[in-house]
């Protein structure tokens, strides 16, 4: 196996140093190179213990990392492996020539049997170190245990198996506890259960072992030297404690299932492989005469759990009369047999020896070998020297053997973490399929290799398997990776060319349409695959052309609205009359540059569903945008036509409240093209503020005037606030309309009553109709008859104007009747005034001596004070230091002005000395000005109370704490 190995190995350095040019054609080859650095260890190693025994080895047993071993004739030494330098030795204490036989170990590695061969039985238990006699054993020279897997534990063994050398099978129980240890037995019953024979009468029954199946079923097997037996049965739920006597009775009157060779060395010895601890063994291999019987376990079979049943017949250099085996064990991939000089490995998987190993003879005579079923390590042991083999990556060629054997499931199973490996399989499987014609199968696993591209194309194309070479192409571009980009688009283009060339096969032939609709199908997911996105958008122009030359225009649409290319779409289904279609893939995908650019011919054919798709886009479309494609369709259209477009435009003023001029314009330009009715409840809607409306003034008077839409013009002359023109232009349509529009200007009396002039000259020149002058006399109070009068001809009579004269009298003379009242009602409210002003001179108030400053809270008479009508009293500094902070700051500068000039005017003069009748004078002048000064600054001091005046009402959000001196505040709470 080696040296295949190390073939393939040659073969990957020699593809790797091809030279470039071979690797630059198509997909260059990326082969594995699995240079050994160091010599591989071999699966089974062996490692003597350094352990010298003080007596010779009779026996050992090996089970849960616990070792037991008897030592010349009376010793037992017991090593838990976890802790070897801990040993511990038990006396057997006998003092007779029994020997020790053989010795049992369960799978706990807690019960230990002892058979000696003076047919006596002896038991240890790990917990204790006194070995007990098992006295309803003795008489039985023990060969072999069937342990209880199920229901042993540290302390009982369960209902178990024994068999003698007389062929007897018996049950027994073994049961210790601290309590009873020394009082009792521990052996709880022995009792036979059945006799095993051959042709010459009861033999030794070599092996046994108790396994449970399915559904409740047991399977017992026992061996002799020639024959295996197999014990099938069920135990009732909840009855294992009673052991297997119900199997037994079965077979009470004829044989059990048993198979059986001719040859015999005198024993058989069988060993099963478990894969986990507390699971059932998967495997067997039966040691006998003629060779070893193996095989795998199936649980679910009626009778015999015996499958896949081989026999390795023993090569030549082992004679059974000279060097038979002594001892087998079983691992997942092996058996190993102990010969007398040394050990030889067979492979279970194609029956070749994968391993030999010879001892000196400076060891002694090799005794057995056994395996710790738990950490599957092999012991093999003379009389005075143990060994123990590790076995390391059993599985490591296990590939080869299953690949040669065209097992390539399991051959990739056992070697998916060594890559190199699983091309050298995946190569052989896919040559395996197309050897046997599976051209699919055999695709999918060169897709997976490392070989040449080309060289497997090649080979699909002359076999003429297109459909293979298509899943070839399409597994490699899936594995490659998104770097290799040439790569990429090789087989992308390659692929859609195929697929192509397929469906234009198939759609010719009318009795493959299955199979033509199976494909096109795959065509579709090929290029709607996210993986492909990238590549065939990058080229979608290379595809384009294939598709084109090959004329299928149904995949060059599919392929469009993949690569979201809807333009190509739209246009396709305007090329071909398919305006719905265009219609349809606009309002699935929303894209307002599609819109834009289609409108102007979709709109010719289909309006109605045109606006519909607009409106239902709302405002992700511009209308403005979209006027052209109005305007081009409106000039040709009829009204009934152009009533779409109003429509759109409509949707956009009102429902969108879109502000932009061009859109309102150009619905002004539709209204009053077919509208004219609309046209004056749009411009009213828009009411008569100039910075609220949204169409172009100009632009609207001059299209109403080009259509004769006078009321309307008459509107937009109001808003321009031009309201001469639009009296004018009223008095053309309607002197009421005229009337509305001289009312407008209501800040201008004067432009007004000119306005009004203007309807009356109109009523009387034009119209002759006094009554409706006289009337607009009563409309507008600025007007006056003797306004009116000049308007009039000559010959009209008086008698017109009688009534109206009248009036105006009688206004008159009412306007003189109050202005004389007021004049009356102003004189009593000055004479009032007077009066109040006295009595506030003589108006006084009293203050208590206990009276108190409202601010500082001192007493008030000790300092100047102010005194309000409210009842609150301040010292004239107190009130004066609550009201300087909250006055303007043009007061605060006046006050300190005039606090300034008091304090200059109170001051002595420093000069010379001046004549009594000058100083006199100059006293007076003196005190008169500081009694002004002082006024002033009660007048800006004492205006009103600081508790009850404005200044409280202003400063009710001014907060308590200054903001520049909160964190001082704050800092001094803490």
């Amino acid at each position: 196996m080696a040296s295949i190995l190390d073939e393939y190995e040659d073969s990957l350095y020699r593809s790797a140093s091809l030279p470039p040019s071979r690797a630059a054609v198509g997909i260059p080859h990326s082969g594995y190179v699995n240079a050994r650095l160091e010599k591989e260890t071999p699966i089974f190693n062996k490692q003597r213990i350094d352990f010298t025994p003080p007596e010779k080895i009779n026996s050992l047993v090996v089970s849960s990392n616990q070792l037991c071993m008897s030592l010349g004739k009376d010793t037992l030494l017991r090593i838990d492996l976890g802790k070897p330098d801990e040993p511990n030795q038990v006396e057997l204490g006998r003092k007779d020539e029994a020997k020790v036989y053989k010795m049992f170990l369960d799978h706990t590695g807690s019960h230990l049997l002892i058979a000696l061969n003076t047919s006596e039985c002896l038991y240890l238990n790990r917990s204790v170190q006194k070995v007990r006699a098992l006295s309803r054993w003795k008489g039985h020279l023990i060969e072999s245990v069937g342990w209880n897997k199920f229901l042993g534990t540290e302390t009982n063994t369960g209902p178990i198996l024994v068999g003698t050398a007389q062929g007897q099978i018996y049950e027994a129980e073994i049961s210790v506890s601290e309590g009873s240890l020394f009082s009792t037995n521990p052996d709880q019953y022995f009792r036979l259960v059945y006799v095993l024979e051959e042709e010459s009468g009861p033999v030794p029954v070599c092996c046994l072992e108790i396994e449970r199946g399915i559904e409740g079923k047991f399977f017992i097997i026992a061996t002799t030297q020639k024959r295996l037996f197999q014990f099938v049965g069920k135990v009732p739920e909840g009855t294992e404690h009673q052991g297997f006597s119900s199997i037994f009775a079965v077979h009470a009157d004829y044989l059990p299932s048993f198979r059986e060779f001719p040859a015999t060395f005198g024993f058989s010895e069988i060993a099963f492989y478990t894969p986990k601890l507390r699971s059932n063994p998967r495997s067997f291999a039966w040691m006998m005469g003629n060779g070893v019987l193996y095989g795998t376990l199936d649980y679910s079979r009626p009778d015999s759990i015996l499958s896949e049943e081989r026999v390795w017949v023993y090569p030549s250099d082992i004679d059974i009369t000279v060097n038979k085996p002594i001892s087998i064990v079983l691992t997942q991939f092996h058996f190993l047999l102990l010969l007398p000089d040394g050990v030889k490995a067979v492979c279970t998987l194609n029956g070749q020896i994968v391993f030999q190993d010879l001892f000196l003879e400076k060891f002694g005579t090799l005794t057995r070998m056994i395996k710790d079923p738990t950490v599957q390590q092999i012991w093999i042991h003379t009389e005075k020297v143990v060994f123990r083999y590790h076995v390391q990556r059993e599985s490591r060629d296990v590939w080869k053997m299953y690949m040669n054997m065209n097992k390539f499931d399991l051959a990739k199973e056992y070697c998916k973490d060594r890559p190199e490996c699983l091309d050298i399989v995946l190569a052989k499987e896919a040559e395996h399929c197309f050897q046997n014609k599976r051209y699919l199968d055999s695709a999918k696993c060169y897709a997976l290799t490392q070989n040449y591209f080309e060289e497997i194309a090649l080979k699909f194309i002359e076999a003429k398997q297109e459909e293979a070479l298509m899943e070839f192409l399409i597994k490699k571009l899936n594995n490659l990776k998104p770097s290799e980009k040439t790569q990429t688009t090789l087989l992308t283009t390659w692929l859609t060319e195929l697929y192509l060339n397929w469906l234009g096969i198939l759609e010719g032939d009318s009795s493959k349409r299955n199979l033509y609709l199976d494909t096109r199908e795959k065509f579709r997911t090929f290029l709607g695959s996210p993986k492909n996105k990238d590549c065939l958008f990058n080229n979608r122009t290379s595809i384009y052309e294939l598709l084109a030359s090959h004329g299928d225009t149904e995949h060059m649409v599919y392929f469009a609205v993949i690569m979201q290319d809807y333009e190509r779409v739209v246009a396709h289904h305007c090329q071909h009359d398919e305006y719905d279609e265009a219609l349809s893939v606009l309002s699935r995908h929303r894209d307002e540059k599609l819109f834009y650019k289609f409108s102007p011919v979709l709109i010719q054919h289909i309006p109605k569903k045109v606006v519909d798709a607009w409106i239902s886009m709302g405002s992700k479309l511009d209308a403005r945008n979209l006027i052209p494609a109005l305007v081009n369709y409106s000039q040709s259209a009829s009204t009934q036509q152009i009533n779409e477009a109003i429509r759109y435009m409509e949707f956009c003023v009102y429902q969108l409240e879109e502000t932009q001029q061009a859109i309102h314009n150009y619905l002004l330009s539709l209204y009053a093209l077919c509208r004219p009715d609309s046209l004056l409840s749009y411009l009213e809607q828009a009411g008569t503020n100039p910075n609220r409306i949204h169409y172009d003034l100009k632009y609207a008077l001059r299209l109403c005037a080009e259509h004769g839409h006078h009321r309307a013009c008459v509107h937009i002359y109001k808003v321009m606030e031009l309201f001469e023109e639009a009296v004018d232009l009223a008095l053309q349509v309607d002197v009421d309309l005229a009337k509305s529009c001289a009312d407008l200007p209501e800040d201008d009396e004067e432009l007004r009553k000119k306005l009004w002039l203007k309807i009356a000259r109109h009523v009387v020149q034009e119209e002759k109709d006094v009554k409706k002058a006289m009337a607009c006399l009563s409309s507008c109070a600025l007007l006056k008859i003797e306004d009116v009068l000049p308007f009039f001809p000559d010959f009209v009579t008086i008698d017109h104007f009688k009534e109206a004269i009248c009036n105006s009298l009688e206004d008159y003379n009412k306007h003189i009747e109050e202005l004389k009242r007021e004049m009356e009602e102003a004189t009593q409210s000055a004479k009032r005034i007077r009066e109040d002003i006295q009595e506030m001179r003589n108006k006084y108030g009293s203050v208590e001596p206990q009276e108190k400053c409202a601010a500082c809270d001192f007493p008030l008479l000790n300092r100047p004070f102010y005194l309000f009508l409210c009842g609150h009293m301040f010292h004239y500094d107190c009130l004066l230091q609550a009201v300087f902070p909250n006055l303007p700051a043009y007061k605060q500068a006046k006050l300190e002005d005039l606090q300034k000039k008091l304090a200059a005017a109170g001051q002595p003069s420093k000069g010379h000395h001046r004549p009594k009748d000058a100083d006199t004078a100059s006293l007076g002048k003196g005190q008169q000005s500081r009694e002004q000064i002082k006024a002033d600054i009660d007048d800006i001091v004492a205006a009103e109370c600081v508790y009850c005046g404005e200044l409280m009402i202003r400063s009710i959000d001014k907060p308590f704490i200054e903001p520049q001196k909160y964190e001082e505040e704050m800092q001094s709470w803490l």
